[in-house]
């Protein structure tokens, strides 16, 4: 088991790793939309969905992966009736088909809209 650690990525806020490697297989953290830079957090889930996305690729990268490479993703939304659409919406830019498995819910989240987490494989 190989812990994953970037600083293209927001440090961890508790006892976690951003990221494990093991058996072929990368989980990550759930992610917020905090920049791992100024921890400044946009206004709308649209925006906050894009930089999860990019926290999430930069510990994918630390091990030579991409999103190309995610088969699960776990998103919690604030609000997820009002800010489902926005969110898919920013969502589909990072994923071709055939899309990752995804379970998307609704989620009591600490000031802010999305968490994203998601599991990746390294292809032989």
């Amino acid at each position: 088991m190989t812990e994953i650690h970037t600083a293209a990525a927001p440090r961890p806020a508790g006892a976690y790793s951003q990221g494990i490697e093991a058996a072929g297989f990368v989980w990550t953290a759930g992610f917020g939309p905090q920049d791992p830079a100024t921890g400044a957090v946009a206004d709308t889930v649209g925006a906050q969905t894009t930089r999860v996305l990019r926290n999430v690729e930069a510990v994918l990268e630390a091990r030579g992966l991409t999103l190309a490479d995610v088969v699960k993703t776990t998103v919690h939304l604030q609000h997820l009736h009002r800010d489902f659409e926005e969110f898919n919406e920013a969502y589909e830019h990072f994923f071709a088909a055939p899309y990752p498995a995804r379970t998307t819910v609704g989620s009591d989240l600490m000031d802010i809209l999305v968490e994203i987490d998601v599991v990746a494989v390294r292809r032989s």
